[in-house]
């Protein structure tokens, strides 16, 4: 089972929805990936093309966002609808809809009004939407567990908006950033625009340098400008995590519910994990005054976070959750198929320096073949671990009687 890939962002120059792309497709997300999930969206015709650039000296890729003169403006409520319309990966639309969401919030909270009531603009625009869903559709396609990345250069100076002049850093992106590293950088024009903010939050789990990976390759993406003061590039380092053998990063969500109907905890529990949780349970708690209550924990990759969320706020009546990041150690696994009388049963096995250490039949085989065989569950049980273990000749598996039949054949599933 190969290794995750975790991503770096070198942000020394800033960040913008075209860098973030051309950076992705130039670490090798397929162009055409990004075009066709810009295109599900539904909107007037927008159009991706790469161009090969020199950035202060620095080859770079730059990704050209082509749209209409004549784009419509959008509120968040039109750009959610469109979003939880398009046929997208499930990963991707909780992506763009997190980050959307996000810049709606700074938006309001800039101007004073409810989310519901921003008028984008600028980053409603077509190519604000082209930048989300693409970027999100990338981070996709590379298959990134986990995003870090550098303190982020903002910029300083002036820029202008919709409404007109503004100062940099944008406030929309002061409000986007709270808690993460930061500094003016060495340009004295925007660095980092709203929309490349709202991705640099809702995707990058941890700040810092660039952590320990075995390297598998890096994307440089451009900006339009090329300043004298520095590259205007950004930087994505794709690599699998090295340190401990088995580790890597997670994020443990949690809540504790005391109001819930617990007949409901198994269909959200079953909710949770189709939804990509790579864990989730219950913990009985006593809250204040005696209130008998539950904590729900959720174990998750960083990139799954935000529909798992939506999950738990939607099926429980929970108003917030707890989260931190946690490091998750997990041995090598495979599964193989074996025969018991005749019943297909899987088997998942775990492998410590090659070698099987555990291994569990699946629980939903064996008891379908323990009802079309007529035999004790706990009996079937034995014997499809007992088989999968003799196929490496790690154990021998107890033999049923010779009536029964032969049992213990093996296939690599």
């Amino acid at each position: 089972m190969s290794a995750p890939l975790i991503g770096w962002l070198d942000c020394s120059a800033g960040v913008s929805g075209d860098m973030l792309l051309g950076a992705l497709v130039d670490a090798g997300a397929p162009l055409a990936a990004l075009q066709s999930a810009v295109d599900a969206v539904g909107v007037e015709p927008v159009r991706l093309r790469a161009e090969q650039v020199e950035r202060g000296g620095l080859g770079a890729l730059r990704v050209h966002v082509e749209v209409a003169d004549a784009a419509a403006t959008r509120t968040w409520s039109d750009v959610r609808a469109l979003l939880e319309a398009a046929e997208l990966a499930p990963e991707v639309r909780a992506t763009a809809l997190d980050v959307f969401g996000r810049l709606a919030a700074a938006e309001g909270a800039v101007h004073r009004v409810p989310p519901e009531q921003v008028h984008f603009h600028e980053v409603g625009a077509l190519d604000a939407v082209a930048d989300v869903v693409g970027t999100a559709a990338g981070v996709h396609a590379l298959g990134l567990s986990a995003l870090t990345a550098s303190r982020v250069a903002l910029g300083s100076g002036t820029t202008r908006g919709a409404h007109g002049p503004l100062p940099v850093p944008a406030p929309a992106v002061l409000a986007l950033l709270p808690g993460v590293p930061v500094t003016a950088g060495a340009v004295p024009h925007e660095s980092t625009t709203p929309t490349g903010a709202a991705l640099l939050a809702a995707l990058v789990g941890q700040w810092g340098p660039l952590p320990p990976m075995r390297l598998h390759g890096v994307g440089t993406g451009a900006g339009g400008r090329d300043p004298a003061e520095a590259a205007n590039v950004l930087r994505l380092v794709v690599g699998e995590p090295v340190g401990a053998a088995g580790t890597e990063p997670g994020l443990l969500l949690e809540t504790n519910v005391d109001d819930l109907d617990p007949r409901l905890w198994p269909a959200v529990l079953a909710r949770l994990m189709a939804a990509g949780a790579s864990d989730a349970w219950l913990t009985p708690i006593l809250m204040k005054k005696g209130r008998p209550a539950h904590t729900l924990s959720v174990l998750c990759r960083p990139p799954d976070a935000e529909a798992l969320r939506r999950v738990v706020l939607r099926e429980t009546s929970t108003i917030g959750l707890r989260e931190q990041p946690v490091a998750k150690r997990a041995l090598e696994r495979t599964e193989v198929v074996v025969q018991v009388l005749g019943q297909p049963v899987r088997v998942k096995r775990a492998l410590l320096d090659g070698r099987v250490v555990n291994s569990q039949p699946e629980w939903e085989d064996v008891a379908a073949a323990a009802g079309v065989l007529g035999l004790p569950v706990k009996l079937v049980l034995a014997h499809a671990g007992a088989a999968a273990l003799d196929r490496d000749g790690n154990a021998e598996g107890p033999a049923l009687r010779e009536e029964d039949g032969p049992w213990s054949s093996a296939t690599s599933g």
